[in-house]
């Protein structure tokens, strides 16, 4: 998303296998990774810096592979999945960084361009996650209380 009002394109990356199958160097079982997801969940660790812990830590590329579910899933059946999705709460806390550059520097026009793409990019955000039903239907962004959810 973080191209989505420049005329940039991709950049280039490493795919995933097109036939992917399941490690043969893992031992964990599913019911182990599924508990090592709950033991970071509870750590306080967004389901990104999940994935990245069981890839550094234990060799886990993919969870998928191994549980036959995403971390989000696995977090939503354990009932420790955080109220506001991890990509939201993040463009949130961009809008709080910048409105405090704004504080400071009145006349940056970039920065409020900056502003008004990401807040836009919010808004996006909002309205997919509240037809697929991960965010409540009254919940609302108001840039007023934005604080509020940062801190």
């Amino acid at each position: 998303m973080a191209r989505m009002h420049s005329g940039a394109r991709g950049t280039a990356r490493s795919t995933k296998p097109t036939n992917p199958q399941k490690p043969s160097w893992l031992t964990q079982s599913p019911k182990e990774v599924e508990l090592l997801i709950a033991k970071y969940a509870k750590e306080g660790k967004a389901p990104s810096q999940i994935g990245l812990a069981l890839r550094d830590e234990y060799g886990i590329p993919d969870v998928k592979l191994v549980t036959g579910r995403t971390i989000t899933q696995i977090l939503k059946d354990k009932s420790l999945l955080a109220e506001i999705p991890e990509d939201l709460m993040a463009l949130i806390t961009k809008v709080v960084l910048i409105k405090k550059h704004m504080d400071v520097s009145k006349k940056d026009m970039t920065a409020k361009r900056g502003l008004q793409l990401t807040e836009s990019k919010i808004n996006r955000l909002v309205k997919y996650y509240k037809n697929s039903g991960r965010l409540a239907r009254d919940w609302s962004y108001d840039p007023d209380r934005i604080k509020l959810y940062v801190e």
